[in-house]
Parts: C-alpha cells; sequence; structure tokens
C-alpha cells in the first residue's frame, strides 16, 4: 500500500481556519468525520488529545503529526491540512506550525497500512517536498506530490543500502541505536531516517532498530551489539536494554533522534555516552536522561503494580459478588445469613474462585511494583513481600499475625525493588564470569532474606495500621461518612484519569478487597459514583444547553452518555481540556455531592469497576443510580451557567 492510498481529497484542508493548537485539532478531527473516515468525533479526538498530553506532535519546522489509533476510525487515512499564516502548535521548536499530516490508524490496523504510514513520516524528512506542499493550491497537486516523493525515495534506498554495505566493509564508526514511540506510528520512523540520513553524512556506519505499530524490525543482533563503537536510544517507551551491558549509551527522547542526530551520533562514535550497566545502577547523568523526577518515577513504579493487580480484584471481586446474588437469589434462612456466599453450592464454587484470585492481589500488586524498579530480578522478592503483607507474617507474630493488607503490600513492593538495586550495587564488582549466577542465585536468595526480615518489622506498624483503617471505615456513618465520601468523589473529577484520580481509585480498590466478602465497600461505591459523573454530566450539559456547546460537541454528548454509565472517566477530557477553568470545577461540585451521598447513605459496592453493568452488585441500586444521575444534574447546572457560548453560535 502506498501513501496516496491512504490520502482523500476530501479529507484535506488547503487553507485552515484554526490559529490555535485546540482548534486545529478539532477542524481537522470534524473533517474526518465529515469524509466518512472516522465515526465518532468525541472518541478519535480523545485519542488525539490523549497522544498529545504524552509529547507534542509539533516536530518543528512547520510540521505537525497528531496521529491516534483506536476504533472510531472506519479507514485508515493520512488528513493533510495547511495554514499560510501558521498556527501556535506547541511545536518542539516553538515555532508556529504550518502543514498538518493527521493520521487516522483502525484500532486493528494490518502491517500494510503501518508500513504506509511509516513511510509517510520518512518522507516528510524531504525539504523540498515540503516546500512544495507549502505551496500546493489543490488536492490533486498534493497526492501527486507525494506519488513523485514516493518513488524517488525508494530509488534513493536502494542506493543508500548499497552504500550501507560498503561502510561496513571499511574501517569507519559504526554505532547502532533503537528509536520508538507510544504510538510507534510516526515518530519511531522519522527518529530512524532522521538518523540514518545524518549518519550517511557524517560518513557513519549505523543500524537502527524501530519498535513501532508493526513490532521491531531490523532487530540488533550479537554481533551489531558487540561490533558498535556506541548506542543510541531515541524512545519514549521501555525498550529492552539488558543486551546492552557494558556499552556507551545515550538515552533520550525520541525528539532529539529526530532534531538531534548529530549530536547523537557524536556522542555514540567518541565513546563520549556514559556506559549502561544492567547489573547495576545507571550513572547520574544517564539515569537524569532516561526517567523524570522522582515523583514521577514513583507513580509510573505504582501504576505498574496497580495495572497488573487490577485484573485480579475486577474478576474475582465480581466472582465473590455473584456468589452473594446467587445466595439472595437462591434464598439463605436468618440462622445462617452469617454464610451468605457460600450457603448453596452453586454460590460456594463462586466464592472459591474469587477468593482464589483475590489472594494473588496483594502478591501481583508487590511484585509488578518491585518489576518497574528492578526489573526482573525484584518479581520474585516482589511477590513474596506481597505475600506476607497478606498474610501478616511478623515478629512476635508467627500464630497470631494481622494482614497489612493493601498498604503493607504498597510498602513491601517498593521495598523490594529498592533491595534488589541495593544488591546490584553490592554485587557490581563481581568478576564477569559471575555474571550469569548474579540474577539466578544472588539476587532472589539474597533478595528474598533481606527483604523478608524487613518485611517481618514493616508488618507489625503496618498491619496496626490496615487493621486501624478498616475498623475506621467499617464504623464511618452520618457526616464522617459523607465528608470521606465527598472526599474521594470530587477526586475523581480534578484530572479525569490523572495521579489524583487515580490515588483515590486505588484507595477505593484497597478497601473492596478487604470488604468484598462482607458486602462490599463505601469508599469503593462513592469513588465509582464520582467518576461516573463528568462524562454524564456533559451529556446532560449538551442537551440542556445546546447553544453553549459547538455542532462537534453536542453530537458527542450521546458517547459522553455511554462512558459515563459505564465509568469511563476519562471520557470527558476532550471538554475539560478546551476549557478546564469552567469545566472541572462544574465536575467537581457533582462528583463531591454524588460522592457524600453515597456515603452518608452508607451505599456498598461489591465490584471496582463496571458502572451500570454491575448495578446488582450494589446494595442500594435505585438510590445509587438516583445520586449519580443527581451529581451529574448538578454539574451540568453549574457548567451551564459558567460556560461562554462560542463565537459560532453567536453569529
Amino acid at each position: 500500500m502506498k501513501i496516496i492510498d491512504l490520502l482523500d481529497p476530501k479529507a484535506m484542508i488547503l487553507e485552515l481556519e484554526a490559529t490555535e493548537k485546540k482548534e486545529a485539532i478539532t477542524e481537522m478531527v470534524q473533517k474526518l468525520y465529515d469524509s466518512g473516515r472516522i465515526n465518532n468525533i468525541g472518541q478519535f479526538e480523545e485519542g488525539i488529545l490523549a497522544r498529545e498530553a504524552q509529547t507534542t506532535t509539533g516536530l518543528g519546522d512547520g510540521i505537525a503529526m497528531p496521529h491516534a489509533k483506536n476504533a472510531a476510525v472506519v479507514k485508515p487515512t493520512v488528513l493533510f491540512a495547511k495554514s499560510s499564516t501558521g498556527v501556535e502548535y506547541e511545536a518542539l521548536d516553538g515555532q508556529p506550525t504550518f502543514l498538518f499530516f493527521m493520521i487516522a490508524a483502525p484500532e486493528g490496523a494490518n502491517d500494510t497500512h503501518l508500513q504506509a504510514l511509516a513511510s509517510l513520516s520518512r518522507l516528510l524528512l524531504n525539504p523540498d517536498l515540503i516546500a512544495a506542499l507549502k505551496t500546493a493550491e489543490t488536492a490533486e497537486n498534493v497526492i501527486q506530490l507525494f506519488d513523485e516523493a514516493e518513488q524517488a525515495y525508494e530509488k534513493q534506498e536502494a542506493l543508500d543500502q548499497a552504500k550501507e554495505v560498503e561502510l561496513e566493509e571499511t574501517e569507519v564508526p559504526f554505532v547502532i541505536a533503537v528509536t520508538a514511540c507510544p504510538t510507534g506510528i510516526a515518530h519511531t520512523y522519522m527518529a530512524e531516517d532522521a538518523l540514518k540520513n545524518k549518519a550517511k553524512e557524517m560518513g557513519v556506519a549505523i543500524k537502527v532498530e524501530t519498535n513501532g505499530s508493526e513490532g521491531i524490525k531490523h532487530r540488533l543482533t550479537a554481533e551489531d551489539i558487540a561490533r558498535a563503537d556506541g548506542v543510541i536510544i531515541a524512545a519514549d517507551k521501555m525498550v529492552e536494554m539488558a543486551r546492552f551491558d557494558g556499552k556507551p549509551l545515550i538515552n533520550r527522547p525520541v525528539s532529539d533522534g529526530i532534531k538531534k542526530a548529530e549530536e547523537l551520533i557524536n556522542l555514540a562514535k567518541e565513546g563520549n555516552a556514559p556506559i549502561y550497566h544492567s547489573t547495576g545502577k545507571m550513572t547520574d547523568e544517564e539515569e537524569t536522561s532516561a526517567s523524570g523526577n522522582v515523583g514521577s518515577q514513583i507513580y509510573k513504579h505504582l501504576m505498574n503494580g496497580v495495572s497488573h493487580m487490577l485484573p485480579f480484584v475486577i474478576g474475582g471481586g465480581i466472582a465473590i459478588a455473584l456468589a452473594f446474588l446467587i445466595d439472595q437469589w437462591l434464598g439463605v434462612p436468618k440462622a445462617e445469613l452469617v454464610n451468605l456466599g457460600s450457603y448453596h453450592p452453586a454460590a460456594a464454587y463462586f466464592k472459591a474462585i474469587g477468593g482464589t484470585a483475590f489472594e494473588f492481589m496483594l502478591p501481583v500488586l508487590a511484585g509488578f511494583i518491585a518489576s518497574s524498579i528492578a526489573d526482573r530480578p525484584g518479581l520474585i522478592v516482589g511477590f513474596a513481600a506481597g505475600a506476607m503483607a497478606s498474610s501478616g507474617l511478623a515478629f512476635g507474630h508467627l500464630e497470631d499475625s494481622v494482614s497489612s493488607g493493601f498498604l503493607g503490600a504498597l510498602v513491601g513492593g517498593f521495598l523490594a525493588g529498592y533491595v534488589i538495586l541495593f544488591l546490584r550495587k553490592i554485587f557490581k564488582n563481581l568478576p564477569k564470569s559471575l555474571d550469569g549466577i548474579k540474577t539466578i542465585l544472588f539476587y532472589p536468595v539474597f533478595g528474598l532474606l533481606i527483604t523478608g526480615f524487613l518485611m517481618l518489622l514493616v508488618n507489625i506498624p503496618m498491619g496496626a495500621i490496615n487493621s486501624g483503617l478498616n475498623n475506621f471505615l467499617n464504623n464511618l456513618s452520618g457526616a464522617n461518612a459523607a465528608l470521606l465520601g465527598a472526599l474521594l468523589g470530587g477526586m475523581m473529577s480534578v484530572d479525569l484519569g490523572g495521579p489524583i484520580n487515580k490515588t483515590a481509585y486505588v484507595f477505593g480498590t484497597g478497601t473492596l478487597a478487604a470488604t468484598v466478602a462482607t458486602g462490599g465497600s463505601v469508599v469503593m461505591a462513592s469513588v465509582m459514583a464520582g467518576g461516573m459523573v463528568p462524562p454524564l454530566a456533559i451529556a446532560i450539559a449538551t442537551f440542556l444547553y445546546k447553544n453553549k456547546f459547538t455542532k462537534k460537541e453536542r453530537e458527542a454528548g450521546l458517547t459522553n452518555l455511554i462512558m459515563g454509565f459505564s465509568f469511563i472517566t476519562e471520557g470527558a477530557i476532550p471538554f475539560a481540556a478546551s476549557d478546564p477553568l469552567r469545566m472541572i470545577p462544574s465536575f467537581v461540585v457533582g462528583s463531591a455531592l454524588t460522592g457524600g451521598l453515597v456515603g452518608a447513605l452508607g451505599i456498598k459496592l461489591m465490584a471496582p469497576h463496571g458502572g451500570i453493568f454491575v448495578i446488582m452488585l450494589v446494595s442500594r441500586p435505585l438510590l445509587y443510580l438516583l445520586f449519580i444521575i443527581l451529581g451529574s444534574v448538578v454539574s451540568a447546572l453549574v457548567l451551564g451557567m459558567l460556560k461562554k457560548t462560542p463565537v459560532e453560535n453567536e453569529k
């Protein structure tokens, strides 16, 4: 498939009206919808904005490549748009953007489509093509320019491959590189070509491995790595690093691979990059280039554990909840209510299966936190720390242990990860011949013993804290429960899927783990209800205040209705991003109201996710729905009062 097969004259804008980034994205997404290339404006725009939140796709030199791959795409498309005056797009060079290539890839895009999109990324490094596109006057002219450029690129690529073979046979510097970006559609391949083109100019032999949507291409071999003078990692996501042990390695964002290719190649070929040690801590310089600040690293490690834990919580929690429902449907004598959930054999099987999954929850949480910190050696030690937190094993409490629960596993995971990093530092000077035995013997044994004895101490205070917290939550009622519910409900709307939202959600799932066998968690019920409000409020507001929203935003209202009832808080992100000072406070008011009402009446939930689809797992389902709708209506009313009428609706 060629690039011209992805271009559509109906999906081109030869003069953008927008002058700001958000407006430009909205205008281009609307064009894709009008040309029948996408079927859901809100969903696709959400994907575009989510990608922009990671790092801008304004590449500099007047070019931007916003892109998303999701289910809203009907047919793979590259929308071409240009602006003669320029758009303030937050580009990497801080300059206006004139040419836009919005890539729409289906969720199940095949290799053919992805290869074509990768080819587009490479062509945009051609200054002659860029100059010609800026003056193109018709859609047909744009397609012709791309067709000619693609043919020229294919011929040049054949010549370059021949030259690469010649370089490999001569005594010239040889560097290797890995490029990767979160979506693997654009930046990955632009960085590849930028590095290869600059290396050719400098007379340096180079091999570039790409980690894109079509998988790993041009994989580096052991021979390539051994021969290389240095390694360049230009990536915004994790790549396989252990293979580069002992090599000079420079680790930078993928954008540096595009914009600073010469600098990276010079550092790699001259051996000025820090030496990478896969079994030891990175140097300060390397660590700074490879990671963010301490807070962002802690959040990343925590989310790695939580994301792996959630399937166990959701699957196990719903299985246990179904056990309670089965017993309720079949009936349980009053004298046997203490056995609710396991009275009938059918219910007992569900509860046993769910309980088995739940038993893995804390070990998985701690294990994958430790794994994020210390890679695979941290996994076994983290699992053991989580299991000890679950059992409550502590000094002086071999038989009367008290589980330290979610909080103990959290501490255990970080403890295990940093114990392994400490051991790496201790063992880094051992002979090279012992490298293999370090991973299979030294790290597991010493890591397990050190972390295990530390957990025997940690579980004493953490067990007391966990017990106190559970007793506090179980005895909450009236104003106290309402206050906690309002706080957590409001937190769910502050950043709509960000760290604050995730903090509230993780706290809710932690309480659910301790209460699902006894009827569910009020905290989890408040968290989910609060998280359902923002998208529902948007849906209601677009219906009540049609003149306050653009046509595109009104069309996205129905989508938010579905997302809200499904407990997908992120559905409100595109609206919040467009007007955060009015949207966010409106959401928080309604979410806090809903969470507070749920907490005040002690409504319990036995599932950590699912929205309306798990309504039968709520202790008082009708009241629960009523409070969600009430909070959503209040948010919509506040939003209607605060939001200004768009200029296009004033005409």
